[in-house]
């Protein structure tokens, strides 16, 4: 090694003994807050239970009940929040969503099951943060006022006093400091594994109950998964059909009777009639053209090289440009900034496909494109025209095949399309 070259290599890093001490005060921090945790818990248990059960013949019990339900998963979801920050992350479960409204959101949420489970934490989170809770205050109180006995020993009473030494045989006050500092010491040695271990209890209990329903999210993410998967595939089959169909309905017919005039036109010259050569090479000439056209047109369905090359932002701009209808673009992306390869291309086929549909459906004279990225990370891509609406994914308008390309990317597609009012499609892209 030169005396110019460095090496490369972690930085340094605390001793064992240090990395223990601050693993053990982290953790002894969660569980001296579990104690007031607890308290709200069963308060929240206690009081929503009684009311809730109390009034349910008046369906007053109703909401009051599901807030209760509400108010155990934010307190899982505070209790989730801590266990991850000492290590100790709660699988994933399923969450609740409805869009329902009124009685039927309260039935929804009196139906979610992890919500309940959230609740038994509640109730069962009390006494084992007030077990927990007990167990660290005595570990370290307890041991480090022994190891500090020498100190503090003096000025306890002389009168009538049993010391720890005399109640084992052993009298004296030199035997009385020796065996509690002892005794202290290994109780603050010990202290970090009985921590952990009281962690560990925690971490079990809420594995059991704010982890319950993690197995029905694992299994609703692998259907998910393969929902979208399938979708994927059946969208790029459906494209490659479709890429297949015209271009033999299109192109290629015009290319065989190019072919045909072109052979035409040599018989012609071959007979010396120059101006009826000169017509069909006029003819050929003009299926080259619209050969190209109707290429160029299929292309939109296949990624061009001026989104791999230049960008979304590049791309969005050269497919606007070719548009029957005039478009006005509004993109947040800076000029040649780059988004993974499968974000730009599901963007890209949001807006060539909606362009396509307006100039076929909507009979709009203006579009609107709107490019963002939001806060997250999040891409949001909109297309809205002023025509006369009525686009729904179920009328064949192309816009199943795009939610279904959408999907392979965790993508949500929405379409507002009220009939007179223009249609606006939105996609968001994680």
């Amino acid at each position: 090694m030169t005396a110019l070259e460095t090496p490369v290599g972690p930085g340094p890093q605390a001793p064992e003994h240090v990395s223990l001490l601050r693993r053990a005060a982290r953790e002894s921090g969660y569980l001296l807050l579990c104690l007031p945790f607890g308290i709200a818990g069963l308060v929240v248990f206690v009081v929503g239970i009684a009311l809730g059960a109390g009034l349910l013949v008046t369906l007053l019990g109703l909401p009051i009940l599901a807030g209760t339900l509400a108010a155990a998963q934010g307190l899982g979801n505070v209790e989730r929040t801590r266990l991850a920050a000492i290590g100790y992350p709660v699988p994933a479960t399923l969450p609740f969503h409805t869009e329902r409204k009124g009685l039927r959101r309260f039935l929804a949420r009196l139906g979610h099951g992890q919500s309940w489970l959230d609740l038994l934490h509640a109730l069962l989170f009390f006494p084992v943060s007030l077990l927990t809770f007990i167990v660290t205050v005595v570990w370290w109180v307890v041991g480090a006022g022994g190891v500090l006995y020498i100190v503090w020993e003096r000025y306890l009473p002389d009168g009538g006093r049993t010391d720890l030494a005399d109640l084992l045989g052993y009298p004296g006050q030199l035997a009385d400091i020796l065996l509690t500092t002892v005794l202290g010491a290994l109780l603050l040695l010990t202290a970090p594994w009985v921590v952990r271990g009281m962690v560990a209890l925690h971490s079990g209990l809420a594995r059991i109950t704010l982890g319950g329903t993690s197995s029905s999210a694992l299994r609703a993410q692998v259907a998910e998964l393969t929902r979208s998967r399938a979708a994927v595939v059946g969208a790029e089959a459906d494209t490659l059909r479709r890429i297949e169909r015209d271009i033999h309905d299109g192109p290629q017919q015009r290319l065989v009777r190019m072919s045909m005039d072109l052979q035409s036109a040599q018989r012609r010259l071959a007979a010396d009639d120059p101006d009826a050569a000169e017509r069909l090479i006029a003819e050929a000439i003009g299926h080259a053209q619209a050969s190209l056209d109707e290429l160029r047109t299929l292309s939109r369905g296949i990624a061009p090289p001026v989104l791999s090359d230049r960008g979304l932002r590049a791309a969005i701009g050269s497919a606007a440009g070719q548009s029957l209808i005039p478009v006005e673009l509004d993109i947040g992306l800076e000029p040649g900034q780059r988004l993974a390869a499968a974000r730009e291309s599901a963007a890209y086929f949001v807006v060539t496909e909606s362009l396509v549909n307006a100039a076929k459906h909507s009979r709009a004279t203006a579009v609107r494109v709107t490019v963002e990225e939001l806060d997250g990370g999040m891409l949001r891509v909109e297309v809205a025209d002023d025509g006369i609406g009525g686009a729904h994914p179920g009328k064949g308008h192309g816009l199943t095949g795009l939610a279904d390309r959408l999907a392979g990317v965790d993508g949500v597609l929405e379409v507002h399309s009220p009939d007179g009012a223009g249609t606006r499609v939105v996609a968001t892209i994680p």
